[in-house]
């Protein structure tokens, strides 16, 4: 997946007007099964599945055992007994490491544990048409697929997975299908969508559409040293069952967050980037996890970790910029969200 294929600019516009279409076949998934799969992964993930359906998607987080984010994935169930972790690129094989490490630690002699990711391939569709043109190639009505759900279809009479989610802020929808047939359905996706105004997005676009509608990047605004509590993570926590990670995360809530990600908006020429270090009353209180500028919102945005008593909306600081200082104010996140 390059960075751009035209302009970033660009792509990120075409995406919020009409539809993108993005190669992530470098995501992770690893397949759980097995009799025991559900109390594992009850174990693992800070997420409560009970209750989760067969083509259900849940939001979660793999954390350690200081509560730290190993990683935040999606948590598909495919059939009885059957869940499909969808990973971050970069976290795939740690992740993969940590859930063979704890099934022999504990004795889930029952749950079989799989890499598919280099069986799988995957896109994602992404905004407003996106739904019109998928629904050229595949036989179920995507009127009926609910946000966070999936189905197991055929695209171009080629087996797959279909859901509906998305890391842009716009509707849109993931593709899963065999890594040698992916391409056929890349090409064919292009092709139909090209009287609805589709085109290739990259990288680029990606981050800028993803930081418009707050989300994070993992490396960027979470890693280990971060908990769920310290970022918008808090509600993929149920503290009511026993997981790895817990008892930290108990702690942490009984004792107070410290500090907070907040979103900020600035008003000047500047942008502030990851690293960049922020003051309020010319001390140096927090630092910047993501920025760049909003090309929906024409302004300069971004993240960054403050002192909780810092993230009520309104509220101004510094960002130091090289050897300059420029003023951000927290805003309600997301920046950008559909509709308005």
């Amino acid at each position: 997946m390059p960075v751009q294929y035209t302009n970033v600019i660009e792509e990120h516009l075409t995406t919020r007007s009409a539809a993108g279409l993005f190669d992530i076949c470098h995501m992770g998934e690893i397949d759980v099964r097995g009799k025991w799969a559900f109390d594992f992964l009850q174990h693992v993930l800070s997420r409560n599945l009970d209750g989760q359906k067969i083509g259900q998607m849940k939001l979660s987080v793999l954390a350690t055992a200081e509560g730290g984010i190993m990683d935040d994935l999606t948590v598909y169930l495919l059939d009885e007994n059957h869940y499909r972790l969808v990973t971050n690129a970069a976290t795939k094989d740690k992740d993969y490491a940590w859930l063979l490490k704890v099934k022999d630690a504990k004795g889930f002699s029952q749950v079989e544990i799989a890499d598919e990711t280099d069986n799988i391939g995957k896109l994602d569709l992404q905004g407003p048409r996106s739904g019109d043109i998928l629904q050229q190639v595949i036989p179920v009505s995507l009127q009926q697929l609910k946000f966070y759900h999936s189905v197991q279809t055929q695209v171009l009479n080629i087996p797959a997975i279909v859901s509906r989610s998305g890391y842009t802020g716009e509707d849109g929808f993931e593709v899963y299908a065999p890594h040698d047939r992916i391409g056929e359905i890349w090409d064919c996706l292009l092709q139909v969508g090209s009287d609805y105004g589709l085109k290739p997005i990259g990288l680029g676009a990606r981050d800028t559409l993803r930081l418009e509608s707050g989300m994070m990047l993992y490396g960027n605004d979470m890693d280990e040293t971060i908990t769920p509590y310290e970022v918008v993570y808090g509600w993929v926590v149920n503290l009511e069952k026993d997981f790895i990670g817990r008892d930290a995360l108990d702690k942490q809530l009984s004792g107070g967050v410290k500090r907070k990600l907040v979103g900020f908006t600035m008003g000047g020429q500047g942008i502030a980037r990851h690293g960049y270090k922020v003051f309020k009353d010319g001390k140096e209180t927090g630092i910047v996890t993501s920025g760049t500028h909003s090309p929906t919102l024409e302004k300069a945005i971004g993240l960054a970790f403050v002192p909780v008593e810092l993230p009520k909306p309104g509220t101004t600081f510094d960002i130091q910029i090289r050897n300059n200082f420029a003023a951000a104010q927290v805003v309600s996140l997301p920046f950008y969200k559909k509709g308005r």
